[in-house]
């Protein structure tokens, strides 16, 4: 489960902005929207947050921090080469900071122990990593390495255990330590690598593929699961048929332009090379099935397709989930729904976390999120963007009526537009080809 995330000097962020999960003292529905951590050096969580912002505000690009944070773990020991950038972009809106590294750091808790890992680099270099282990209160410092003088400095804490030296002998310079160490075997390491891999399931920029629901059809189980939650979100979709087909490497680009002419809806796994042809089942006026094909689907019913795989698999596992826009092509009250499903016991039994970003106004409120689980991002266009918390404004209780007071500019992280009239073109030449155009 996580506890916080930090970034600085990332694309919007020039300074070191921080979200943290950390429930306050605050006891509006502790029962539901909170939860006891498992590590005595954690206070207790929170289990979503929402973040609001104007459009450019930052707010996609903090879940992109934490995308790209993960990617470097995930690649650092197999994909990227010593040759190869890593995707880091800085502040590049201050000469103090366009040619400075990236910070990012992250909390979390794994079978009961809090853990510190993170680490400083640029786009060829890992100038910095560290990890820090909480089995009781106090910290253990497991490892530390620093860039220096062209030379990378290792200092060890005793309670690492394993090939400590020939793990870092064979880490590159622009890998992680971590990443190698869990490549060669290291099962002190592997829990911490796992959870940051597999438990952070991120959305970013890009949607769900689908493959996480397609795999979960695969199996009659699975197929059940995505079902009744499409159908608990008021979706009409019976049965689902999922043809898996194989592609040949030296016809896979023939394969995929036959695919996209034939106009198939396809999910091509990261894993293989093949693809499924989806279809989904409704009622007709005779009762019987009637299969479609995926791609006549309306944009939020293909969306939260997607989106239900990794929801599923989330609260089942105590995953944490990060999605950003989570207003695109759904209802308000599916989206009240889909946060129900963390805010509830019965469904949320292993404490997963739901972290989103949102322009939905209508979810804003006191009977739906404790005033610690609202977040805000703003931008301003030399200092870059803040992150910061509703419980910065100490609103009342049950009282603030949250929507009117964030869209009146209380809380900032809202646009500020405009009004004077658009400008008129002077140019003779373009009002002439205007003119032709009407």
């Amino acid at each position: 489960m996580l506890i916080d995330f930090s970034v600085k000097n990332f694309r919007s962020f020039k300074d070191k902005q921080t979200l943290t999960l950390v429930k306050d003292a605050g006891k509006e529905m502790e029962e539901t929207n909170t939860f006891k951590s498992p590590s005595p050096a954690s206070e207790s969580l929170v289990r979503s947050a929402a973040i609001y912002g104007a459009n450019s505000a930052g707010k996609s690009n903090l879940i992109d921090a934490i995308r790209v944070f993960q990617q470097i773990v995930r690649e650092s020991s197999r994909k990227i080469s010593i040759d190869d950038k890593l995707e880091l972009a800085p502040f590049r809106l201050s000469t103090k900071t366009e040619n400075q590294p990236t910070k990012f750091e992250i909390n979390f808790i794994v079978k009961g122990v809090r853990y510190q890992f993170g680490f400083v680099a640029n786009q060829e270099l890992i100038l910095e990593e560290w990890l820090l282990a909480y089995p009781n209160r106090r910290p253990q410092l497991w490892y530390e390495r620093t860039y220096k003088n062209k030379a990378t400095q290792w200092e060890f804490g005793t309670k690492l255990t394993g090939s400590k030296q020939t793990w870092a002998n064979a880490t590159r310079d622009n890998a992680l330590f971590l990443s190698t160490a869990v490549q060669l075997n290291s099962h002190q390491l592997t829990p911490v690598y796992d959870w940051l891999v597999h438990s952070l399931e991120i959305s970013a920029k890009k949607r769900w593929s689908g493959d996480i629901t397609t795999t979960l059809c695969q199996h009659e189980g699975g197929k059940k699961q995505v079902l009744d939650f499409l159908t608990k979100a008021d979706l009409d979709i019976v049965d689902i048929k999922t043809k898996k087909r194989d592609i040949a490497p030296d016809s896979m680009f023939a394969e995929l332009e036959k695919t996209h002419r034939d106009g198939l809806f396809v999910h091509l796994s990261e894993s293989s090379l093949n693809y499924f042809d989806i279809k989904t089942a409704r009622v007709n006026n005779q009762g019987e099935q009637v299969f479609l094909d995926f791609r006549t689907e309306s944009l939020g019913t293909q969306k939260l397709y997607d989106l239900a795989g990794p929801w599923i698999t989330a609260l089942e596992n105590g995953h944490t989930l990060f999605v950003d826009e989570m207003n695109n092509h759904f209802h308000p009250k599916l989206i009240e729904y889909l946060i129900s499903l963390f805010h509830n016991s019965e469904t949320n039994k292993h404490n997963a976390q739901l972290v989103f970003t949102t322009h939905e106004t209508s979810i804003l409120n006191q009977n739906i999120f404790r005033r610690d689980q609202i977040w805000f991002v703003e931008r301003d266009p030399v200092e870059g963007s803040t992150v910061f918390p509703l419980t910065d404004f100490s609103p009342r209780k049950s009282i603030s009526n949250l929507e009117s007071a964030y869209l009146s500019g209380r809380y900032g992280g809202i646009p500020y537009i405009n009004r004077e009239p658009l400008r008129v073109a002077e140019d003779s030449a373009y009002q002439t080809y205007h003119s032709k155009k009407t």
